[in-house]
């Protein structure tokens, strides 16, 4: 069977995750799944923390960075890996979370400085509406 690009990055992180004694596993979406859940779930010196693996040019979606961000809000490490900066994962223990690093800044057409918007709860495995106040 032919492997991805990122198949071939997990393997990488799931090879230096285990170097350094930490559990991990593959997070493998479905029906009952939450959307934009980390790749890679792992914990490392009882510390949680979220892979986004990514391969060549691709970015996290805005749905996998609010889950990053979330991750990293509860205590936990987000990291976003691919082929350009694997180096990270030599030293898990003294690792900062760089899932800001791929945050989009806004376009110029953007509405940018408009209405400010309100975020409603997501319903489970959906993306989250935005209305304006």
């Amino acid at each position: 069977m032919a492997r991805t690009p990122e198949a071939a990055v997990k393997a990488k992180i799931h090879a230096a995750l285990k170097a350094q004694g930490a559990y991990a596993v593959n997070y493998i979406g479905g029906l009952h799944a939450n959307n934009g859940t980390p790749d890679i779930l792992a914990c490392l010196d009882g510390r949680f923390i979220g892979i986004e693996a990514k391969a060549g040019n691709n970015k996290p979606t805005e749905l996998q960075l609010h889950n990053l961000r979330r991750i990293e809000e509860a205590g936990g490490h987000a990291l976003v890996i691919n082929e350009t900066n694997l180096e990270l994962l030599n030293a898990l223990r003294a690792i900062k979370s760089n899932w800001r690093l791929f945050v989009r800044t806004p376009k110029a057409d953007d509405d940018a400085g408009g209405t400010p918007t309100k975020r409603s709860p997501a319903k489970a495995g959906s993306l989250r509406k935005e209305e304006t106040t």
